[in-house]
């Protein structure tokens, strides 16, 4: 690890990962914005998720880094506890966050699973009307356990191609770059440039529509503060296992289950407290592990296994 910053090469990844994913949401808005727009999905997936891998692949090539050390090694063996806990943790964490909501705010905590009925209602009777036959009426709480599950167990696995295009690029790349600020500034400062990047797709609307008071200024702080706690979660994990592997798993992890909150919701939540985790009391499973690994010693420090796995390779 290097003691001082390489701020050309932080500069031109910055440049690159912020231009490429901001002119995608830009054809977004231009096309009709998230909902309408007919690109919607293929901007997100690819251009916007993919511009943190896109600038770091470039920012090599531009600057002529080499490709010694890319934290693709997956350590597996060594380190197969973070794998497990970038699994896990991030749907425990979402759960806790959305029992603490509900308890707080039971006026709008819906046991009969109002809107899950009616949502599995209109897609049954769809269903019907396009094979001709009657469907089977699903119970909305064995859909709901059924839903939490697959996100637990599937979601990691599923959703770990898109959002490798972003961990490839904030946790393999910025993030060594930025060590020299030491552990918590180093965190401080990747939560607040990954929240910032996030900011037009919070501005037309996602993850908390536009629909609450303040928005979507308060969306966008509020975006800010997710990827703090979050995203110190995932550098953590990268750091101790040496690898981007388990912050890939981690993302994919909480992309897959953050929307429970809404199953059991009803009336209108206000999103920027949650239930989801991307909401203030939603998020407060990962604000707790982020506390106790900003006041635990040396937490931001590699591990010594993990050193081993990122050395460049001799020449």
């Amino acid at each position: 690890m290097t003691t001082t910053l390489d701020r050309n090469r932080i500069l031109v990844f910055l440049a690159l990962a912020f231009g490429i994913a901001w002119t995608g949401a830009l054809l977004i808005y231009l096309t009709g914005g998230l909902i309408n727009s007919p690109f919607t999905y293929l901007i997100l997936t690819v251009v916007y998720m993919g511009a943190p891998t896109i600038a770091h692949v470039l920012t090599r090539v531009i600057t002529h880094e080499g490709w010694d050390v890319l934290y693709l090694k997956p350590g597996l063996r060594r380190e197969w506890p973070y794998w497990v806990a970038a699994w896990l943790l991030p749907g425990m964490l979402t759960i806790v966050g959305m029992i603490v909501f509900f308890v707080l705010f039971p006026q709008y905590y819906d046991a009969d699973l109002t809107m899950t009925k009616q949502m599995l209602e209109t897609q049954l009777a769809g269903q019907a009307a396009a094979t001709g036959q009657s469907a089977q009426e699903i119970d909305p709480w064995i859909f709901a356990i059924n839903q939490t599950v697959m996100a637990l167990i599937l979601a990691p696995l599923l959703n770990a191609f898109a959002t490798f295009g972003e961990e490839f690029g904030w946790r393999a790349y910025l993030q060594p770059k930025l060590q020299p600020l030491g552990g918590r500034a180093m965190m401080l400062a990747m939560g607040v440039i990954w929240g910032v990047w996030h900011w037009p797709l919070t501005a037309m609307g996602h993850n908390y529509g536009l629909d609450y008071p303040g928005a979507p200024w308060a969306g966008m702080l509020m975006m800010v503060w997710f990827t703090l706690v979050l995203g110190t979660l995932l550098g953590w994990l990268t750091l101790r296992a040496g690898s981007v592997w388990p912050a890939v798993i981690g993302h994919a992890a909480i992309n897959g289950i953050a929307a429970l909150g809404l199953l059991f919701a009803k009336g209108q939540p206000n999103p920027v407290l949650g239930p989801m985790p991307v909401g203030l009391i939603g998020s407060l499973g990962f604000a707790v592990v982020m506390l106790v690994l900003f006041v635990k010693p040396g937490a931001f420090k590699p591990s010594v296994t993990a050193v081993a796995v990122v050395q460049p390779t001799e020449r």
